[in-house]
């Protein structure tokens, strides 16, 4: 794997371009966006498509997205004329998914499979999104996996992300305008502000893929043990 020669540090007060010039530059085309169609993506899949037209975007799918993230998963293929790879994260004996059987052991195999031969994904991940977010670096090295992860919009707000959406009209999730700000599996989320409409009235706050020791790394704490200063997507 490629290192890093540029010290991350100088990274944070970098802009969101100039971060994924570094990634594109340092670890293409062993580097992929992690898609999850909200507006975060709809930002960096515009940001990162300009920069890198042959740059990779991939997805988890649990077999319950809402039908309006399938939507907005063909508007970005159709926008930007980008080939989404999928990774299945499928109930493991055909029962469907639901708040109670969290998919995170799911999530974090398909994720794991989706990083192999990588030296670095992207994430929208952003630090006001959630107080495990806080710390969120734009650019570090995911030691449980052993690839690099950047997070160019962790200093973005959310007017930020909107002025950006209408600057360039870009298309982005129908569900943001009906109440949900951060939108996962169906059985799952709820309407409601930052994080809080996800797996709402449990104690669950993170489904385990940005998380320091996710399941299967070291054990199976990862999605309910104490995330670590990524939170997830």
């Amino acid at each position: 794997m490629r290192g890093v020669s540029t010290p991350t540090a100088s990274l944070e007060k970098a802009s969101a371009e100039q971060v994924l010039e570094h990634v594109l530059e340092r670890f293409h085309p062993r580097l992929a966006l992690a898609c999850s169609f909200q507006k975060e993506e709809s930002v960096l899949v515009d940001m990162l498509l300009r920069l890198e037209p042959g740059a990779r975007v991939f997805t988890i799918d649990t077999g319950v997205l809402f039908e309006e993230t399938r939507e907005t998963w063909r508007r970005f293929e159709e926008r930007w004329g980008v080939h989404v790879e999928v990774f299945d994260a499928l109930s493991p004996d055909g029962r469907p998914w639901t708040a109670e059987r969290c998919c995170s052991e799911q999530k974090v195999a398909a994720l794991d499979e989706a990083l192999g031969g990588l030296d670095a994904w992207i994430t929208g991940l952003r630090r006001e999104q959630a107080p495990t977010r806080t710390a969120a670096p734009k650019l570090t090295h995911d030691d449980a996996r052993g690839v690099w992860k950047a997070s160019p919009l962790a200093d973005w707000t959310e007017r930020e992300v909107w002025a950006y959406l209408a600057e360039h009209e870009l298309p982005y999730h129908p569900l943001h305008d009906r109440g949900y700000a951060s939108i996962g599996c169906a059985p799952c989320t709820q309407p409601g502000a930052g994080r809080e409409g996800r797996w709402a009235g449990s104690d669950q706050v993170e489904c385990g893929l940005h998380v320091d020791d996710p399941p299967g790394a070291n054990g199976p704490s990862g999605a309910n043990g104490p995330p670590g200063a990524e939170g997830s997507r």
